[in-house]
């Protein structure tokens, strides 16, 4: 997905973006808001990458994350719907995954990752399996597949 074209329809929609990244760490943010006039429709920008910050800041529930862990549907959807109360964004995206070359396990493999993405009462979670590729493979890959599903929208 081209980012100018992305960055355009945002602008001429008048819709407003937030997005709450964990294993991105903020890739996501820096793709839009190094584009001039950004700031038309990007509302934050929030790297969540600690479970602390998920539950102090996103108010995911602590439960959520003992008892599914943080990359898990569950943990993305909560991040997402936090997102959305904070933020008042049309868009909201929240991605946490497993961005590697260390923390995988047979049951959340290296290059899991969960993609939440609300408009309006729309919300969908995507998983994605970019497989055991390098870190910044798997990062860009993630922000890569995002920008397409909010091109989409």
């Amino acid at each position: 997905m081209n980012i100018k074209k992305l960055h355009k329809k945002l602008i001429k929609k008048k819709t407003t973006l937030s997005a709450a990244e964990s294993c991105t760490g903020g890739l996501l943010s820096s793709k839009f808001t190094r584009l001039s006039g950004s700031s038309k429709y990007f509302q934050m920008g929030l790297v969540t990458y600690s479970n602390k910050a998920k539950i102090k800041i996103l108010k995911v529930n602590k439960k959520i994350i003992n008892r599914y862990g943080s990359v898990s549907p569950e943990c993305c959807k909560a991040m997402v719907q936090g997102l959305s109360k904070i933020s008042k964004s049309k868009i909201n995206i929240s991605i946490t995954g497993i961005a590697g070359p260390k923390g995988g396990t047979k049951d959340k493999p290296i290059g899991l990752v969960y993609i939440g993405l609300k408009k309006g009462k729309k919300l969908s979670i995507i998983k994605c399996m970019f497989g055991k590729k390098r870190r910044d493979i798997i990062q860009n890959s993630t922000i890569n597949k995002t920008l397409t599903l909010i091109h989409n929208l």
